[in-house]
């Protein structure tokens, strides 16, 4: 694939990529952007899966070790970005996780063209497309993914979770690709994506501990909230473009052991369970997963929900599909005030 604008200046296409525990789909990951990057830099996050072993055998990756305990996004991506930036001449850097693969339209010339023409300092979004586990539907996602950025030098700033992945100048250029979507296969695996959700709602309360309950619940369960009117079919063209050159989309390995199960039993240990009872995380048995896992007294991973708190959970639930209706409002603001939810 030619990374040569339509100026016919050579420009350095890196993929920038941090990873934890990918085994599940990396390599799919990384026989897609292989095939338009120059270099793909990994950043590794103490992977104890065989991801590691995977990166090492394709040859246009860059790993880097990255042994921050705490989770943190900025420092997991900016050190991708200084490691790019090592690379001389014109950049264009990309940033995607391994859980994203970009529809078959990034191949065709003229759009690639438009994008390799962006002037310095550009921001290049499209839209998010989510799949679903029958790998047949998707939904897309409220937000345009920022994914590119035409190197300027400008700096990356971000916050520590849920943050900018790209460098984003204020008053940047956007270029929106409309013909390109970017596929997210995070929920074609549905218990893994609840396992790592689950220990968001953890990692929450922990650094949060003002932030609302219900505000916790309604933004680690919005794909309760997708109605069936959202619902699409997958363009075979999608999935068949990569099966036609080797590459099966369709290819999920389901290990059913999530290492974020093993993270939350942590947490319940150091916390105690009461201080997680307001977070919607016991739908497992978790003194189960505790003896699983063989931690001490797995009987105080039991869930400590009292009566009125599992009432509420049960609210939430039952109401996720339209909480922004008026009567559901009236009721999350009076258990705020009232109740300290």
């Amino acid at each position: 694939m030619s990374h040569q604008s339509l100026q016919d200046e050579k420009i350095n296409v890196i993929c920038l990529t941090p990873v934890r525990n990918e085994e599940w789909i990396i390599n799919t990951f990384l026989k897609c952007a292989s095939l338009w990057a120059d270099k793909i830099i990994i950043s590794d996050q103490n992977s104890i899966d065989k991801t590691i072993n995977i990166v090492m055998s394709y040859p246009k990756v860059k790993i880097i070790k990255n042994d921050y305990d705490e989770y943190n996004e900025w420092k997991i991506r900016k050190i991708t970005y200084d490691e790019a930036r090592k690379i001389k001449g014109k950049r264009l850097l990309i940033a995607l996780d391994a859980d994203e693969v970009f529809t078959p339209e990034i191949f065709e010339s003229n759009i690639w063209n438009k994008i390799l023409s962006a002037s310095p300092g550009t921001i290049i979004k499209s839209k998010f497309v989510n799949l679903l586990p029958d790998l047949k539907h998707y939904w897309v996602g409220p937000i345009d993914l920022p994914w590119g950025f035409m190197d300027d030098g400008s700096d990356y700033i971000a916050e520590k979770i849920h943050t900018n992945r790209m460098i984003y100048p204020e008053n940047a250029r956007e270029l929106f690709i409309s013909e390109v979507k970017v596929m997210h296969f995070q929920f074609t695996d549905w218990e893994r994506m609840e396992s790592k959700h689950r220990w968001y709602q953890c990692w929450e309360r922990i650094n949060n501990p003002n932030k609302s309950p219900i505000e916790i619940y309604r933004s680690y369960h919005h794909m309760y909230s997708i109605k069936d009117e959202d619902i699409k079919e997958i363009p075979d063209s999608w999935i068949n473009y990569y099966l036609n050159i080797g590459i099966d989309l369709k290819n999920i390995n389901k290990t059913g052991d999530y290492y974020w199960d093993k993270q939350v039993l942590n947490y319940i240990n150091q916390y105690g369970a009461r201080f997680f009872s307001k977070i919607a995380i016991w739908d497992i048995a978790w003194d189960e997963k505790a003896k699983y896992y063989e931690f001490n007294n797995p009987q105080d991973f039991k869930d400590p929900r009292i009566k009125m708190e599992k009432y509420i959970h049960n609210w939430l639930k039952n109401t996720q599909n339209n909480f922004y209706s008026l009567p559901n409002r009236i009721i999350s603001k009076i258990l705020k005030i009232a109740f300290g939810w």
